[in-house]
């Protein structure tokens, strides 16, 4: 497959995987790359409507031309993975899920890039994993707990909710005027986009509110556990994410073994979307050097 002919439905593939007393389909895209290639996974974030492609379709084509094999995972509950009501540790289960994934494609080791649950995810999967993971680069999460300067939940996580209670078009461009910078850039096709992948599961949706109400803390608080992770880290943050404030990353970068951070000013919740170029360059000479 080359470089040009990357497209959603020419990646896209199925694996059963097996969790607990079950087997679960998962939904992945897959852009192949020479023998021998290091892999890069990226896990997405708890947005409705999410998959790995639609967070990451500004970033595949660039790590794929730098010569990676790029894997994006959907996680259990979003695009076109089976849907589930979690009770646990959503970031436990999104890294066990990962670890199958990884067996059944005969991937020993790869890069893990995520953002805001895949970030607490590819933290999560460093910590019960360590002969798996290579290096981490995490935007907008990594770890649970609270703001020391922002109340909590922050206003971007309430209209998460909102939007999963109420999938609308008017509730969605409420949260993705907070969830990025400078909205303006977002276009009606995208937005609808995004309103069609929520309605065409709202069993996804009705289970992650059933989650939230069976367990609120989904993502739990790894900040004692992370100087546990010795991977190579790589935080970026957006100045001014209105989901997960800065200093939480800061404590990120803190109790890390290993780990550096970068700042975008004039971003909000979504790095790799907002300031993709400058993201590429930096992630991908990470991950080289």
């Amino acid at each position: 497959m080359s470089i040009h002919s990357i497209t959603e439905p020419s990646t896209s593939r199925m694996a059963t995987i097996r969790d607990g007393d079950r087997n679960w389909q998962i939904h992945y895209n897959d852009c192949p790359a020479s023998p021998g290639a290091e892999t890069v996974v990226m896990l997405h974030g708890s947005g409705p409507g999410a998959t790995g492609w639609a967070n990451f379709h500004r970033n595949i084509e660039p790590l794929a031309s730098a010569g990676y094999r790029v894997i994006l995972m959907d996680c259990l509950g979003w695009g076109k993975s089976d849907s589930i009501v979690n009770t646990g540790s959503r970031s436990e289960l999104n890294a066990r899920t990962l670890k199958s994934l990884m067996d059944t494609l005969q991937i020993e080791k790869a890069h893990v890039i995520g953002n805001s649950m895949g970030a607490h995810s590819a933290v999560a999967f460093a910590l019960d994993y360590p002969n798996r993971a290579n290096k981490l680069v995490l935007m907008g999460g990594g770890t649970g707990g609270t703001s020391s300067f922002v109340p909590m939940p922050t206003e971007g996580i309430k209209l998460i909710g909102a939007l999963y209670r109420e999938p609308s078009i008017d509730n969605l461009k409420r949260m993705m005027n907070v969830f990025v910078y400078d909205a303006s850039s977002i276009t009606e096709e995208l937005y609808r986009a995004r309103l069609e992948n929520m309605l065409q599961r709202r069993d996804h949706l009705e289970n992650f509110v059933k989650s939230t109400q069976a367990n609120a803390r989904q993502f739990p608080d790894l900040g004692h556990r992370l100087h546990e992770v010795k991977n190579q880290s790589l935080v970026i943050w957006g100045r001014d994410d209105r989901f997960v404030p800065l200093d939480v990353g800061l404590r990120l970068v803190a109790g890390l073994h290993d780990a550096e951070l970068h700042v975008f000013s004039r971003c909000g919740h979504w790095a790799q979307w907002e300031q993709a170029d400058k993201f590429n360059r930096m992630v991908i000479d990470y991950l080289t050097h």
